[in-house]
């Protein structure tokens, strides 16, 4: 967007924002922005693609004046003005996930099925022109100040510990540095609606949110997916938790509407439409997990094990995923009886996955729902990863007849479920699910409904260093 002499704002895209602002600023823009100059660079979107960009030009073009000023002047985000986000120049929205299907494969190099969720970490930033990080959470009121110099430490400037929540904008500049890629300081304040240790994804929402503030500042010449790897890397090698690339992916390369099939062996992937008449349903039990000191570790030891076994009789293959069914019954003999069942699950839910994307282009929803309650029924009696209150919210929900299929959702110990529910039904669905839960438990869980949505995308706009 750029304001012009007579004070309107002129909206345009393109795919260098330098070179076509230089076009505006010398007349060989646009006729309107020649006969209203000179003009000022105010406020940029980044998109994933030209579509989306030019549909946001349109969208924006629509609007009223006071509407525009708005956007350029960060008011469309300030929701209390004690906060004073409008000294912000950056804004970042990153969102959450939840996984439909595909659990515990991402690292077995299996293909997964999640979903960029409607729930996010917002984060407000400015550049510095020095090597220093300051980054407060909104929600635990906390600061932390860094330096480049005491990032491989984990201190602060001070020689304090870092705080475990602040590794994970940490790690991210941590391998930054370690890739060669350019970094700048900043001064970042942020804030989350996605649950914390619920199951999803509020680290990877984070990582990928700063993330994309760095590649924006710094102009790193990467894609969403090559962000999402950069992010993966920063939480398995200093936050210490050996995640897989499911969760950073789908924060990153969210799409409206759609579930995101992904081969996690070959990168490759492509958005699946999810049916316009159902909503997906998440049920947060409350029951804190934290990875790093979770089973979860363990769990992917025991695949690791299960695959140098198998490479025994099958020495062609690179990970489970690879292999199928009948080779598993045929050579899994020589696995312990732990090691087995962790590598059926993970040999199972890859066919899952690849069935379920064909019920969804089909439109085959009960189907694709049978799916999901049978990959709980795995993950429960397989990789044993449930918990008794996530069982007693999935009987609860594939009891309804407005539900089509519910499970557990993400790495387990804790965390959520994930109902796809009739969208009609969805209010009914929510209350039977509350009110069942609390006459088997005595206890109030939270339940949130959702939808897909795009990725991570940055936003930029020019403020007066007054308000600074």
């Amino acid at each position: 967007m750029l304001q012009c002499s007579n004070h309107a704002y002129y909206t345009g895209w393109t795919t260098d924002i330098s070179r076509r602002v230089k076009q505006h600023q010398s007349g060989r823009g646009s006729n309107y922005t020649k006969m209203n100059s000179p003009v000022e660079l105010v406020y940029w979107e980044t998109h994933k693609t030209n579509q989306i960009a030019r549909k946001r030009e349109i969208s924006i073009k629509k609007m009223t004046h006071q509407m525009k000023k708005n956007i350029a002047h960060g008011n469309n985000h300030v929701e209390d003005d004690t906060k004073n986000f409008a000294k912000y120049e950056y804004f970042v929205s990153s969102p959450g996930r939840v996984n439909l299907l595909g659990e515990h494969v991402d690292y077995n190099g299996g293909p997964v099925l999640p979903v960029a969720i409607d729930r996010s970490v917002s984060l407000w930033a400015n550049k510095q022109d020095d090597e220093l990080f300051s980054i407060k959470t909104i929600d635990l009121n906390l600061e932390v100040i860094f330096s480049l110099e005491s990032l491989e430490r984990k201190l602060d400037i001070h020689g304090a510990r870092m705080p475990d929540w602040a590794l994970y904008p940490a790690s991210v500049i941590w391998a930054a540095v370690k890739n060669q890629l350019t970094v700048s300081g900043f001064d970042a304040i942020f804030s989350s609606n996605v649950p914390i240790g619920a199951g999803l994804s509020s680290s990877a929402a984070v990582e990928i949110g700063f993330a994309a503030l760095l590649r924006e500042i710094c102009n790193w010449q990467i894609d969403d997916t090559q962000l999402a790897l950069l992010c993966q890397t920063a939480e398995n090698d200093y936050v210490g938790v050996n995640c897989g690339i499911m969760d950073q992916f789908a924060c990153a390369n969210g799409v409206d509407n759609a579930a995101l099939y992904l081969n996690t062996s070959s990168m490759k992937w492509y958005p699946v439409p999810l049916p316009e008449d159902v909503i997906l349903i998440i049920a947060d039990s409350k029951v804190k997990r934290a990875l790093a000191s979770s089973a979860y570790n363990e769990r992917r030891e025991s695949c690791n094990q299960a695959l140098k076994i198998m490479r025994q009789y099958l020495p062609t293959i690179n990970c489970l995923a690879d292999i199928n069914p009948d080779q598993l019954k045929n050579f899994g003999k020589s696995l312990s009886e732990v090691t087995y069942k962790r590598a059926k699950h993970v040999v199972d839910e890859c066919q899952r996955v690849e069935q379920a994307v064909e019920f969804l282009k089909n439109g085959d929803i009960v189907s694709f729902g049978r799916l999901m309650r049978e990959g709980h029924e795995s993950l429960r009696d397989l990789y044993e990863v449930s918990i008794p209150e996530i069982d007693i919210l999935v009987d609860l929900a594939n009891q309804s007849q407005d539900c089509f299929g519910s499970r557990l959702t993400g790495a387990g110990f804790g965390g959520c479920t994930v109902s796809i529910v009739t969208k009609e039904k969805s209010d009914e669905f929510i209350q039977y699910l509350k009110s069942g839960y609390f006459k088997l438990t005595d206890k109030d869980i939270n339940v949130y409904k959702c939808k897909a949505r795009t990725g991570v995308f940055v936003e930029w706009r020019k403020i007066n260093q007054s308000q600074n």
